[in-house]
């Protein structure tokens, strides 16, 4: 199995910043993009349920539309792909039963082996609608996926610029997520860094590794 080097890893993640502006004329090559969808698909999330729906937004109107739902930021418009992470809404019995088709699919056996499974998903998936706290834990889940997503992102040498500064009603409307099971959460935009964009040169600030890990 290829591997990268310690050496590089620790390199791109250093080069990685959130970019502020993007090279509006440089998209990133299919081949890159496909590879990071696929990352995106292969994100891990609690009991492999997936809560969560990627909106790949690269349409020119579509992304110059998102600027005044970002606070005005011009990232969406100048970027080459704007990625949407949206949550599910709620999770139920018919998303578990989905779910437990794909395993079946994938790994073969029968769907009676995957009784006791079934009982333990439902079991939470009941337990957080009774307590309000279903779309949270998706929610949970996307930041999971995001983070795989700027990870990615960075090792194949692709700038990108997470934003919580959005209004999520207004992407919800714009991409067609309003009545669906799928609500926006947070985006990132990715394509190439402008030559002048000053935040690209700024050393980085963190803690020391001293101050934020601790070792039991």
């Amino acid at each position: 199995m290829n591997t990268i080097t310690t050496t590089a890893l620790l390199e791109q993640l250093s080069w990685r910043y959130a970019t502020k502006q993007f090279d509006a004329a440089r998209k990133i090559p299919g081949e890159i993009w496909a590879a990071i969808e696929r990352a995106l698909v292969l994100t891990p999330s609690s009991f492999g349920l997936q809560p969560w729906k990627f909106v790949v937004v690269s349409d020119p109107a579509v992304k110059k539309s998102l600027v005044a739902s970002s606070w005005n930021q011009s990232q969406p418009a100048d970027c080459s792909h704007h990625v949407v992470f949206a949550a599910r809404r709620s999770l139920d019995e018919v998303e578990i039963d989905r779910f437990l088709d794909s395993i079946v699919a994938a790994r073969g056996g029968a769907r009676a082996d995957l009784a006791g499974y079934r009982g333990m998903m439902a079991g939470f998936a009941a337990k957080a609608a009774k307590e309000g706290w279903a779309k949270e834990w998706a929610i949970r889940q996307v930041y999971i996926a995001l983070g795989n997503f700027m990870t990615s992102c960075a090792v194949l040498g692709v700038d990108a610029c997470p934003m919580e500064g959005i209004l999520p009603d207004q992407y919800d409307r714009i991409l067609g997520l309003e009545g669906t099971d799928f609500t926006t959460v947070v985006a990132c935009a990715a394509g190439y860094r402008a030559a002048d964009d000053k935040y690209a040169k700024l050393p980085k600030v963190r803690y020391a590794a001293a101050d934020v890990i601790q070792h039991v």
